[in-house]
């Protein structure tokens, strides 16, 4: 008798537990359904061309989605496999990678940068100062990006060089011909050292190393310069064997060789100007090539991570690429108003919203991205767009995506 009612409530809830999947899956679907309706909205009267979104958490991608195209003229739908460069969201990498060399003990965070470079750095202001890795991870090392650095950095895929003026990017920004690039060492030195062709008064700050956050792309190449000099490894090798490779970001990668060029979507200035294909000179610091399906990989492990449960960095070092690492006194204006900003506190390259969200940014001709995620429920966003825009219009449509995403995000299990 003990045997038969044992089994009627085995069976009671198996089903039980069968309807309640049921029941959950048909609620995902549901939400799958809300959440792509209400983007495809915000998209059907934007000016964007293409994009792809995604909603990750400490288990894995949620929902990710592309929408419109990646290629206009031949009606190439942009999809979450798609690929292109995302700026400033890469920043993120080259600071998980300074943690695995600190691992592997090739550096410390605290050590002098010129006991690793070819060449002296040197704040001429500050001649006795010491600038450190950690002042560039954390944005307080006085490099500034100077005139050329928008002026040299951009250099075509194919072709004669283009002033951007014309497309509405900076005055300074231009597209250079492929025979003009030059090594990151060499970029690095003609900026930075005394006497370079291109090292001018406003490369550095008239503030003492390690004391004032200012935003520099060039301080960020010069630490993955750095991570080089002291591992033996390029940047971009020693990122794949222990980012990409690790985290099976297989369509991922730094340079136009290294990735699948048919899968790259088009970038463009505006909804009808399509932009020639280029890279950076200085990559490290904005020019990973992913799709949103690999950045959603990534964004998982840093939800890991922060909860000590990470895959490619132990548990002393992302907390320590977690910490907050600057004061109120560090900021000369600090971002205590703006949810979508990553500058009201820093960890090791990666940023801190007043708000609570954890993440960056990232901008350039042609690309917007955002990734971030929120610790108190462990769930993420993701949003890669391959159409610059401008205005409030732009703005609202922009972040009308990302709210949606933040709608939904707490809705998926």
């Amino acid at each position: 008798m003990k045997k038969i009612v044992v089994f009627v409530l085995l069976a009671v809830f198996s089903t039980s537990c069968k309807k309640g999947n049921s029941l959950e899956k048909e609620q995902e679907a549901s939400y799958t359904d809300s959440v792509t309706l209400a983007i495809s909205k915000i998209y059907e009267q934007s000016d964007f061309n293409g994009f792809a979104v995604s909603i990750v958490n400490d288990q894995g991608t949620l929902y990710q989605q592309g929408f419109g195209y990646a290629d206009v003229e031949n009606k190439i739908p942009y999809t979450d496999q798609t690929i292109q460069n995302i700026a400033s969201v890469s920043k993120v990498f080259v600071g998980v990678a300074l943690l695995k060399a600190q691992e592997l003990g090739k550096l410390k965070l605290d050590d002098p940068i010129n006991d690793y470079l070819p060449f002296k750095v040197v704040n001429p202001s500050y001649p006795d100062e010491t600038i450190t890795i950690r002042h560039l991870a954390t944005h307080t090392s006085g490099i500034v990006d100077n005139e050329f650095y928008l002026s040299k950095n951009y250099i075509l895929k194919e072709g004669p060089s283009i002033i951007n003026s014309s497309l509405g990017f900076d005055d300074m920004q231009t597209f250079n011909p492929v025979d003009s690039i030059i090594s990151i060492d060499q970029f690095l030195k003609n900026l930075l050292v005394q006497g370079g062709k291109w090292n001018t008064k406003d490369t550095y700050a008239s503030y003492k190393p390690g004391t004032i956050y200012e935003y520099s792309n060039l301080g960020t190449t010069l630490a993955a310069f750095v991570l080089e000099q002291a591992t033996g490894e390029r940047f971009d090798d020693f990122t794949q064997k222990h980012i990409l490779e690790p985290l099976k970001m297989k369509n991922s990668g730094w340079s136009f060789d290294k990735v699948k060029f048919e899968h790259y979507s088009k970038l463009y200035a505006d909804k009808k100007t399509a932009l020639p294909f280029y890279q950076l000179i200085t990559y490290p610091d904005g020019g990973l090539i992913t799709s949103v399906h690999d950045l959603s990989l990534f964004l998982t492990e840093l939800i890991k991570g922060y909860n000590q449960k990470g895959t490619i960095l132990n548990q002393e070092s992302y907390k320590e690429f977690f910490r907050p690492q600057l004061k109120d006194a560090n900021f000369l204006e600090r971002e205590e108003h703006n949810p979508y900003n990553e500058s009201y506190n820093v960890g090791v390259f990666i940023g801190f919203g007043f708000s609570g969200y954890i993440g960056h940014t990232g901008g350039d001709p042609g690309v917007a991205s955002l990734l971030f995620f929120d610790p108190k429920n462990n769930t993420g966003r993701i949003l890669i767009l391959n159409t610059s825009f401008s205005g409030q219009k732009g703005s609202q449509d922009f972040y009308g995506i990302w709210e949606v995403l933040a709608k939904y995000q707490g809705k998926f299990s």
